[in-house]
């Protein structure tokens, strides 16, 4: 939900098929209750998610951003009610950061870790408040440093500018961490952006990192059933035509597909270089199809790829932390990262 509203509204843009595909089903009208393998509580932040529903700005990108900026700023305070960290701002080769620590101190095991986030927020919003909500449970669950990262926003800015941020802040850390205990991950835009980070990372001639989570979204976001029936699931519009194969969004403005760097999951040859990878969503979410994508594509590369589905919870679900689901994606990213970093594949 962090960015749903944003995000149908470019699946909205898709172009109207010009003839119906003869394969198509026609889905008649139902009630689609709420998963039966959802907790209580999650049913309770279910609707707590419809009532922060994003308006429709109508491309009013000032109006967009002051509305998440609230959001992300409710979200940050539901985090500090479940979980100790303390922060601090600073700058890594011009790049300015957020260093998560937790509370109770770094665990011994992880001295020598750290692990970097790349927020959400639909690649135009997210900075501040919104990193440290993806930052704080994962630093805290893990008993890790996390460094979050304030990356470059658009439309004042376009792609590469995120992974070249990204590379100036791991290429920083270089110097006190080894690469292969340094993780990534990000959800939603983030998501996207740490697929593209490995890659460009690789393209610097820098070493690849240790291991990496994308979730709620990578590669091409838009496709399979999951970009449509994540709309209809929470009561929104599907897309009225065929899906884009690339992303539609300003920061990836004139990019082509057959770019690796920018799309490493549709090339062979950049899949086959990504480190352990963590996908996770709700089965609900417009990106869910996509994952399942990934991991396979992950899979048949011979990386080591796992992907968890949590089933009936939307988009960017575990920024919601006040539900046992959301605790379980922490753990579940926490040891990820516990079990992959300081290996070799």
């Amino acid at each position: 939900m962090k960015t749903f509203g944003a995000l149908l509204i470019l699946l909205a843009a898709a172009p109207a098929l010009a003839q119906q595909d003869p394969a198509a089903v026609e889905v008649p009208a139902f009630t689609l209750p709420p998963s039966d393998q959802l907790s209580g509580e999650a049913k309770a932040v279910l609707l707590r998610m419809r009532a922060a529903r994003s308006p429709d700005f109508k491309g009013d990108l000032a109006k967009q951003r002051a509305f998440y900026q609230k959001y992300n700023d409710d979200r940050l305070a539901e985090m500090r009610r479940h979980f100790r960290t303390s922060e601090e701002r600073m700058t890594l080769d011009g790049v300015a950061v957020d260093i998560v620590t937790p509370g109770a101190g770094i665990d011994p095991r992880n001295k020598d870790r750290v692990l970097i986030n790349i927020h959400g927020g639909a690649f135009m919003w997210g900075s501040g408040s919104g990193a440290l909500v993806e930052a704080i449970p994962i630093a805290a669950t893990g008993g890790i440093k996390v460094v979050t990262v304030h990356y470059r926003l658009t439309p004042e800015h376009r792609y590469p500018a995120a992974s070249e941020d990204v590379t100036a802040v791991y290429r920083a850390l270089l110097k006190q961490y080894r690469p292969e205990n340094i993780g990534i991950y990000g959800c939603s835009a983030g998501g996207i952006i740490t697929a593209q980070s490995v890659a460009w990372i690789s393209k610097q001639g820098l070493p690849r990192p240790g291991a990496i989570g994308t979730f709620c979204g990578t590669a091409a976001a838009f496709s399979g059933d999951s970009a449509y029936l994540g709309p209809i699931a929470e009561d929104a519009a599907p897309p009225s035509g065929p899906l884009p194969r690339l992303l539609p969004t300003a920061y990836m403005a004139g990019i082509a597909g057959d770019d690796a760097a920018a799309y490493p999951l549709l090339s062979e040859a950049e899949t086959r270089l990504f480190p352990p990878t963590l996908l996770l969503a709700g089965s609900r979410d417009f990106a869910a199809s996509a994952l399942t994508l990934a991991h396979r594509r992950l899979t048949q590369a011979g990386v080591p790829s796992q992907l968890f589905l949590f089933d009936g919870l939307p988009h960017a679900f575990f920024v919601w932390p006040d539900m046992p689901e959301s605790m379980e994606a922490y753990r579940v990213i926490a040891r990820f990262f516990d079990q992959h970093l300081g290996k070799r594949e």
